[in-house]
């Protein structure tokens, strides 16, 4: 399934199943994924609740692995990696988004945003300037100690938003990104993955909105473990 006529491809899954056991049963929640997104795409993948779009970004984002298939993320695979590997490819190579922002409720702005370069090891020095700027550019300069309970939604998911790009990653993944959020912060965060994408960044976007997914453009859907093009 190719998404954009570019030449690198980012993300390309062969054949992927995943089953789970149920009652010694085996339920199929992804059924033959075959998916290539390129470098610079922008894409939804659009399904309701139970369609296996969820079990789909974990796979996408190294936070599970298939029953069966491969994976090739920016042509490395996957299923070759151990834990400690799969760690650093989250880190280096993907930014999360999350419906419930997943930020930590004793930390400011910063300390949240500087969180994965802390994890690579630079100076705390650098990790916070690095964390201001990016905080900076998403509109955040006067929140920037503010911790998580003291921002709105659509603040706490720009906060989400810049920790995802801290690192620069070139995919950005995000799991129902405005799922939480009034109709205005969801405009203002969908208006950040454009100008993010138009900067390069390569951004999937799992959604159950249509609205979302009709701005995105690119729409691949998801329904009962299987992906379609309409």
């Amino acid at each position: 399934m190719i998404m954009t006529n570019t030449t690198k491809c980012t993300i390309e899954t062969r054949n992927i199943d995943k089953i789970y056991q149920n009652g010694g049963e085996d339920l199929k929640v992804l059924d033959n994924i075959n998916l290539k997104v390129y470098e610079g795409s922008f894409i939804a993948i659009l399904g309701p609740s139970g369609s296996g779009k969820s079990t789909l970004m974990n796979i996408l984002g190294c936070l599970d692995v298939p029953s069966r298939g491969e994976y090739y993320l920016d042509g490395i695979n996957v299923l070759d990696a151990n834990d400690n590997e799969l760690a650093q490819i989250r880190n280096q190579n993907i930014g999360f988004v999350f419906q419930q922002f997943n930020l930590l409720p004793k930390m400011n702005a910063i300390q949240n945003v500087m969180l994965p370069l802390l994890y690579r090891g630079i100076s705390e020095a650098e990790c916070s300037q690095k964390a201001v700027d990016a905080l900076n550019r998403l509109g955040l300069g006067d929140r920037l100690r503010h911790r998580p309970q003291q921002l709105s939604g659509g603040q706490q998911q720009r906060v989400a938003i810049a920790r995802a790009i801290i690192t620069n990653p070139n995919l950005v993944l995000a799991d129902e990104p405005t799922g939480n959020l009034d109709s205005k912060s969801s405009q203002e965060v969908m208006k950040i993955f454009h100008e993010l994408n138009r900067k390069g960044h390569t951004i999937v976007v799992i959604t159950h909105d249509q609205e979302v997914a009709e701005e995105i453009g690119e729409i691949i859907y998801i329904r009962d473990g299987k992906l379609y093009e309409n």
